[in-house]
C-alpha cells in the first residue's frame, strides 16, 4: 500500500469525511472549497486527485464534464492496511505484535480482546489458540524454529482491498 503525502492526506480526508453524506462522490471544486485554508489551486486539486485515483486509493465517474471521486476504502481500512503492511517490513511479526500490544491503552486492549473473541466465535474455541485441525484455506509461513504462523486468517482477512476491482482509469487516456 502506498502511503501518502501530507496533501493528498488532506485529499483524502475530505473525501473519507464527506462519503457518508454523498455517497456518488465529490467534484473537483467541492474538495478544493473544503481544503479552503490551504490555499491550492483547482487544477492542483484536480492533479492530486487524478494521482490518487492512479494508486488505486479513489474512485472516479464522469458526470457530464467533471468527475466524481469517492474513496476506494474506508478510512479503517486503508489504516488497517498500513499496520499490516509494517508487520511486513522484515524481523519478526511475533516480535511486532507483542510490542504493540504492550502499548496500547487498557481501553484499546479491551477492544482488540472483544475483536478476537468475536473472531474466534463460541463454536469453535480451538481458532483462539491456533489449535485443532488445521485449514486449507489459510497459508502459513514458517516462523522462528519452524513454527508455522497463519497468514491472511483472523481480523486480517477482513481487510479491504483500498485498490478498485477494474484498471485504474488514467485520465490522460479519457482525453
Amino acid at each position: 500500500m502506498t502511503r501518502l503525502g501530507d496533501l493528498e492526506r488532506a485529499v483524502m480526508d475530505v473525501l473519507w469525511d464527506s462519503a457518508p453524506t454523498t455517497p456518488d462522490g465529490v467534484t473537483v471544486r467541492e474538495v478544493a472549497d473544503a481544503l479552503d485554508g490551504r490555499e491550492l489551486a483547482y487544477t492542483t486539486v484536480m492533479t492530486v486527485l487524478d494521482r490518487l485515483a492512479g494508486k488505486g486509493m479513489v474512485q472516479r465517474e464522469r458526470e457530464g464534464r467533471a468527475w466524481r471521486y469517492r474513496p476506494a476504502a474506508t478510512r479503517e481500512a486503508h489504516i488497517a492496511q498500513l499496520m499490516l503492511d509494517a508487520l511486513d517490513l522484515g524481523g519478526s511479526r511475533d516480535a511486532a505484535l507483542v510490542r504493540f500490544a504492550r502499548s496500547v491503552t487498557g481501553t484499546e486492549a479491551d477492544v482488540l480482546r472483544a475483536a478476537l473473541a468475536a473472531e474466534a466465535g463460541p463454536a469453535d474455541p480451538t481458532r483462539a489458540t491456533g489449535a485443532g485441525p488445521a485449514d486449507p484455506t489459510r497459508a502459513t509461513e514458517a516462523g522462528p524454529a519452524g513454527q508455522g504462523r497463519t497468514r491472511g486468517a483472523g481480523l486480517t482477512g477482513r481487510v479491504e482491498d483500498p485498490r478498485p476491482a477494474g484498471p485504474a482509469l488514467d485520465e490522460a487516456t479519457d482525453r
